[in-house]
């Protein structure tokens, strides 16, 4: 205790004594004459190099720091704020989230930068005097004073810029923990930490300002919710940078769909979820407004600005495309404002993506946003989007062809573009399921898994595939994998579920489809899936819940749509089924099983021209099944109609010969003979196969007659004994036909 004091009362050059020689860590302690402790760590260096930290910004910060420090063993203020601004980015950096904000929340703690040595107090470099804006609707001078008002000069403005720089960092800390309403009341007027800057904006015009008092008294305005909780969001600091802007109408919008999420889960009917809306979208929408027309926004502010355009103009207070706000003044359509972001910056998906979604949502749009988009219609970001477009519009052949350019690029002597892109393969994989080529997109799915072990996107459809194929053991992996790279992943819960549903667990497999949606309420496969489930456990009424929170989420799923007519004709509630299942054809009308479903409609209501003119449509459609074939020769059979129930039921053996073997074929003579003899023979083809040989028969056809009753042979159904009764008196036949030319 005697050598602690003594220690701390002995001063050195430095103005500091040592307390302990060694902590027993390598590492020793000293505390200067204020009391502040330092830990000065002798293994800095070495740790720096087993990180891999040689950054000349850190090592420039260290050296500044302790000159800081040891010169005069004072605490100085910009000393700390430099040393704190670099802190908070280097912890960004190297994502520690929670220490970037400790340092950028201390940042913003630091007194203010000036200080007035004539009455040694400290004044804020960001105060201007408000009366001079209150009391006139002139826009004032664009300079800065302070509370005494005198202008601001020189270092006093430098000091604003900093302090602005200062809350950027605090904001973009808080909003990378998901803290998005601070994040906007940081950025925002009025609140705990704003400072007034309206005199310094520098961007309005007279005009300007006096439309901004106008948009801030109706962006001020109290929104009021569905449940009836007010939310006020404050006007935004002016003089925002573009990206203190775009974190803030960010910030805001996330804020509001968190609340407007939280509320859906508490509501059951569809009309009330979808008459939800973020709270914050009309006040975004005026400020965003008043920026873009001061020419305020770079490419990202202005993608956001199309985000919120995009949901206020689908809203349910919205009666036109075009809404009008701020004193008469229309506000452009969202497509507009993305591919204005886009032109600006080309790189940025999130915003084609969003461009997609409206191109898909309104057709009458295209030939517009396409001459829009012709400044970059050469680049190949371009192609990424017209592929995500393509598969979204289910035109899958136009998709591959695009992917395979942007796979071989432009320059024949290259080796290629985007060769390895994970996205492209899983696209082409997804374009081949959606066309039912399983195997071709199980190849690619195969390859992607084998390059990407750890990439879990679009891996649900690969175990839908696995699911159709039946392939229990590749299911199985599949679902061991993704189990081992992330449980709680959406894509693993619809994995397993697909496993389980496989098994005729449908129990299980709800649950696990269930847990997807917990972990993303607009999961769509899940709600679909689910509804699958639910149909086969008989539970109509849950099934069709899921179905329509399926098409509330994407209006153009038409697994969904398809889903609900299959529900309604279970029901025996034909009509209804009818309405659903033409939603379906409507999005898939190259699909035979939409139109196979929509004839079997048409029969039970009696409609037999209807009926017939569907299956017609499967026909044409390559109806792989053969479902539409066999309806088409019953019904034309029971028309008298013959020749054409013959023709159905040879295009049906045609059809399934080339699901069986996948070979098509180019000779009519020689495949008719392949057909019978290599199709494998079930209860439809048997059926087809009897018919044929009465049709040959009846028209003097006796090879062909009896090569379909030899393959009757080998079925072991009641076909098998009226085939061999038929051959018997065909081949009694020939022989006669063999003795009257003599043979």
């Amino acid at each position: 205790m005697t050598s602690m004091s003594m220690s701390m009362d002995t001063t050195t050059e430095g103005n500091r004594s040592s307390i302990f020689s060694n902590n027993g860590d390598g590492s020793s302690f000293s505390i200067d004459n204020n009391g502040a402790r330092q830990q000065q760590d002798q293994s800095t260096d070495s740790f720096q190099n087993f990180m891999g930290i040689h950054d000349s910004v850190i090592r420039e910060d260290e050296e500044r720091n302790n000159v800081c420090i040891a010169s005069d063993g004072q605490w100085h203020v910009e000393e700390a704020r430099f040393s704190l601004r670099k802190a908070a980015s280097i912890l960004s950096r190297y994502g520690l989230k929670v220490s970037s904000k400790w340092a950028s929340e201390q940042l913003i703690g630091l007194a203010p930068p000036m200080v007035d040595a004539q009455t040694t107090r400290f004044r804020n470099p960001l105060q201007v005097d408000q009366t001079s804006v209150d009391n006139n609707n002139e826009a004032p001078q664009k300079f800065e004073f302070h509370q005494d008002g005198e202008p601001l000069q020189g270092v006093d403005r430098l000091a604003i810029e900093e302090y602005r720089s200062d809350l950027e960092i605090y904001a973009k800390s808080l909003f990378d923990l998901g803290e998005y309403q601070r994040t906007a009341a940081v950025l925002s007027d009025d609140s705990a930490l704003t400072l007034n800057l309206r005199a310094n904006d520098g961007i309005w015009s007279k005009k300007d300002m006096h439309m901004k008092g106008n948009m801030k008294t109706s962006s001020s305005a109290v929104t009021t919710n569905a449940s009836g909780g007010d939310f006020v969001a404050h006007a935004p600091l002016a003089g925002l940078s573009p990206f203190c802007i775009f974190l803030r109408s960010y910030s805001l919008y996330m804020a509001g769909e968190k609340r407007k999420e939280e509320e859906v889960v508490e509501l059951r009917e569809s009309m009330e979820r979808n008459a939800l809306k973020n709270p914050y979208l009309p006040q975004l929408v005026s400020e965003l407004f008043m920026y873009h027309e001061a020419n305020a926004l770079d490419a990202f502010a202005l993608y956001m600005y199309g985000v919120v355009l995009k949901e206020f103009q689908k809203s349910p207070a919205t009666t036109s495309h075009r809404a009008t706000l701020i004193d008469g003044l229309q506000i452009p359509d969202a497509q507009s404002i993305f591919i204005e972001s886009i032109i600006k910056f080309p790189y940025n998906w999130s915003a084609w993506l969003d461009l997609s979604e409206l191109c898909v949502g309104d057709p009458s749009i295209h030939s517009a946003v396409e001459d829009q988009l012709k400044p970059i219609s050469s680049h190949w970001m371009y192609h990424f989007f017209c592929v995500n477009v393509f598969l979204e519009n289910q035109a899958n052949e136009n998709a591959i062809m695009v992917i395979d350019r942007l796979m071989q690029g432009t320059d024949e002597e290259s080796n290629g573009f985007f060769v390895q892109s994970p996205y492209l393969q899983s696209q082409l994989a997804v374009a081949h399921y959606n066309m039912r080529d399983f195997d071709t997109a199980q190849n690619h799915f195969v390859m992607l898994a084998k390059n990407n072990s750890h990439r879990l996107d679009q891996m649900d459809v690969y175990s839908n595939i696995l699911y159709v194929k039946e392939d229990r053991v590749g299911l199985s992996q599949l679902a061991h994998r993704a189990v081992k790279i992330d449980k709680y992943r959406p894509e693993t819960c619809c994995i397993i579920g697909n496993y389980y549903s496989l098994k005729s667990q449908h129990e299980k497999a709800v649950q696990y489809f269930q847990r997807a949606l917990k972990l993303d309420r607009t999961y769509l496969s899940a709600w679909t899936l689910m509804g699958h489930e639910y149909l086969e456990m008989k539970n109509t009424a849950a099934a069709i819940e899921a179905y329509r929170r399926a098409v509330d989420i994407n209006p153009r799923d038409y697994r969904a749509w398809y889903g609900l007519g299959q529900t309604y004709e279970i029901m025996n509630m034909l009509l209804y089924a009818l309405f659903y299942y033409r939603k379906a054809v409507e999005l898939r009308p190259y699909d035979a099983r939409m139109w196979c479903a929509m004839g079997g409609c048409y029969l039970g209501l009696e409609r037999r021209n209807d009926a017939i003119r569907s299956y017609e449509r499967a026909v044409s459609n390559n109806d792989a099944e053969g479902i539409a074939t066999k309806k088409l020769a019953t019904l034309y059979r029971e028309d008298g109609n013959s020749e054409q129930a013959a023709r159905c039921y040879m295009r049906h053996l045609e059809l399934r010969y080339q699901a069986q073997t996948n070979q098509s074929f180019q000779d009519e003579e020689v495949a008719v003979g392949s057909i019978i003899n290599l199709v494998h023979v079930d209860a439809p083809e048997a059926e087809a196969l009897l018919y044929l040989a009465y049709f040959h028969r009846d028209h003097k056809d006796l090879e062909m007659a009896s090569m379909c009753c030899s393959r009757l042979l080998e079925y072991p159904g009641p076909e098998k004994e009226e085939g061999k009764a038929l051959l018997r008196e065909i081949r009694s036949r020939m022989d006669q036909k063999g003795r009257k030319k003599g043979y």
